[in-house]
């Protein structure tokens, strides 16, 4: 049954994609579930040359049409378009054992030369003999250390169900070449709610800035061409679902 239900979503994806063309937001349904993905870059007004430092804003919504409790998200993928670009270089770093044990507060203040973006998670957590209910998280986002030449991000996030934890997920960041894309990043999701929690929101806005060399630079920069810059990405779920999207964000030059 899982290939059909792959296919579908893949349909349903394209179809959207489709009619929408200029669009950066799309949902995609199989059965009760539907995926919705939304991808922005600000400023939109970007060089047609040189880079000017953006921040990259993505959600990602899980949720189902009769009520019922939708499949666990594992993993989100995340292909980046060339036309931007990841630069580190004399940005601090935090490192999981620094943040091990911390509260998003705490972990803030920690590490906060590291912090480059921000973000909200959100999941329905359904533990047995007690009602479904949800629980939210803020997300920080902070550069992490090089990994095999890699730079990385490293995802932090708190539950208190059924106990306090610290939820951390290094997040590599490797360089592609090729076709309109530069960068890769996979997300493995942890487990939430000791195994009873499903992911129904991840949000995430990154894009800190600093100054060097007298000149204010990004974390992630970019300029304009043709119009747009794009992201590819796909949502998979622990069930075997898998909802692949293409999302734009128009951009344009100064007038």
């Amino acid at each position: 049954m899982r290939a059909p239900i792959r296919k579908a979503a893949a349909f349903a994806v394209l179809l959207t994609a489709g009619i929408c063309a200029t669009a950066y937001a799309i949902t995609a349904e199989v059965g009760p579930v539907w995926v919705s993905a939304t991808a922005t870059v600000q400023p939109r007004e970007l060089p047609k040359r040189g880079n000017a430092p953006i921040v990259l804003s993505s959600v990602t919504r899980v949720g189902t049409h009769d009520g019922s409790t939708p499949p666990t998200l594992k993993t989100l993928l995340f292909v980046l378009d060339k036309n931007g670009t990841l630069d580190a270089k004399g940005l601090p770093t935090c490192t999981t054992a620094k943040l091990e044990g911390t509260t998003p507060s705490q972990a803030r203040k920690r590490c906060a030369g590291a912090l480059v973006g921000r973000g909200t998670a959100k999941v329905l957590v359904t533990m047995p003999g007690k009602a479904p209910f949800t629980t939210t998280s803020p997300l920080s986002f902070f550069n992490g250390p090089r990994v095999g030449g890699m730079p990385t991000l490293i995802a932090h996030g708190y539950e208190t169900v059924p106990a306090p934890k610290t939820l951390l997920v290094p997040i590599p960041i490797e360089r592609i070449s090729g076709g309109r894309y530069g960068y890769r990043v996979e997300v493995d999701l942890p487990e939430f709610a000791g195994g009873y929690g499903a992911p129904l929101l991840a949000e995430a806005n990154i894009g800190a800035t600093r100054m060097r060399g007298g000149k204010r630079v990004g974390y992630i920069n970019a300029h304009c061409s043709g119009g747009r810059l794009q992201v590819t990405g796909s949502a998979r779920f622990t069930n075997g679902d898998f909802f692949p999207v293409t999302l734009t964000s128009p951009c344009h030059f100064p007038s």
